[in-house]
């Protein structure tokens, strides 16, 4: 009830404008791009919040040090051990299994930045694949001053022809700091191997 008030009066207040479909009613995991300055962070909350989604988010182990663990965990956060990423899956499988419904929250440009040989990070793909999860295409976009949720894919495992409908979506969507997107594609695309679950 809380959140949801506090969603409520920041979208009253706020420069940006929802413009949303309905919440997920299953477990999905939830692109958050383009990602391009921490100011996402707190409209992925906003977002959620005034959707009354449940929320998870994936973070280095760092943040959850010290006083700040319980306040990442109260706000969805799963820290992720890099030396072993993998248990990011099995964790997220339990909680299904359990009968949870949430959106796990990945931002797969991970560290921002642009050029040629910037790509996105494939893990929300590998997660998605391994639990069975659709992927619910968030975004952020400057230009309309609007931000929320898109469609809802079920991958296929043709890597490609799933990141061209990713790529189609997010053709006109800018970002907070549009010359800090990163254009949405895979190593995986290109033989290149894969990339961790977090930056």
């Amino acid at each position: 009830m809380i959140r949801s008030l506090v969603a409520r009066v920041f979208w009253a207040l706020s420069r940006w404008r929802l413009a949303t479909t309905p919440a997920p009613t299953r477990p999905t995991v939830l692109i958050g791009a383009p990602h391009t300055s921490n100011w996402d962070f707190v409209l992925m909350l906003a977002i959620a919040w005034r959707l009354r989604i449940d929320v998870r988010w994936l973070g280095k182990e760092s943040l959850f040090r010290s006083w700040r663990g319980p306040i990442m965990r109260a706000l969805g956060g799963i820290p992720v051990d890099r030396r072993n990423p993998q248990r990011v899956v099995a964790d997220v499988v339990g909680r299904i299994r359990a009968g949870e419904v949430f959106g796990l929250v990945v931002t797969p440009e991970g560290t921002r930045g642009t050029g040629e040989d910037s790509f996105w990070k494939s893990g929300f793909y590998r997660i998605a694949r391994d639990t069975g999860m659709p992927v619910t295409l968030g975004y952020v976009d400057r230009t309309t001053m609007t931000t929320g949720l898109g469609i809802t894919l079920e991958l296929t495992g043709d890597v490609a022809a799933d990141m061209d409908r990713v790529r189609a979506f997010y053709a006109d969507k800018a970002g907070l700091r549009p010359h800090l997107r990163t254009e949405p594609r895979l190593r995986d695309e290109t033989g290149h191997g894969t990339g961790a679950p977090v930056s």
